[in-house]
């Protein structure tokens, strides 16, 4: 009998830290892994990791009922057969990490996912995974912001610089 209540609330504990999580999320990607071996999974969860995204494979049940009160509650049936969720508060970076395993590997297959409450077929998620990650935008962003004040300074520095060498002929005139 105690068993089954440590069961139990391992297994609430479960989907409390499931439903957090996906609270706290705005890109979910599911895929379908079939023969995955665990030297590919952990290939698979240091990529995602490098990429600042996470991967984890959850019981089909706990997820289903941790998606309740989340942004990603339309998902639910997707969770069919051995499923695992790749996850990112950045929002293209699991979908661009997953697209590119999958591509090389066939043993995983991009299901569905969501960008917030925004529901995404396996094309979506695909074209999610082809634009720039949010730290290459905001690079250009900078750079775009960055190239205009350089250019100014240098035409504003070249009239002195002028100045400076016309004042300098007639110093050495004189």
């Amino acid at each position: 009998m105690l068993e089954k209540a440590v069961n139990r609330s391992e297994k609430a504990e479960a989907i409390a830290e499931l439903n957090q999580i996906f609270k706290d999320t705005n890109l979910m990607v599911i895929t379908r892994q079939s023969g995955l071996t665990v030297q590919e999974v952990t290939d698979l969860r240091r990529k995602v990791r490098a990429a600042g995204a996470s991967y984890k494979v959850a019981k089909n049940r706990l997820t289903l009922r941790a998606l309740d009160g989340t942004p990603f509650k339309a998902l639910g049936p997707l969770f069919k057969g051995p499923t695992a969720i790749a996850y990112s508060k950045d929002p293209v970076a699991a979908a661009k990490v997953v697209a590119a395993f999958a591509k090389d590997n066939e043993k995983l297959t991009i299901v569905g996912g969501a960008l917030g409450e925004k529901t995404l077929d396996v094309a979506g998620v695909q074209a999610l995974a082809t634009l720039p990650s949010l730290d290459a935008l905001r690079g250009k962003i900078i750079g775009l912001l960055q190239a205009p004040a350089t250019k100014i300074a240098g035409v504003l520095a070249a009239p002195a610089g002028q100045v400076a060498r016309v004042v300098g002929a007639y110093a050495a005139k004189g």
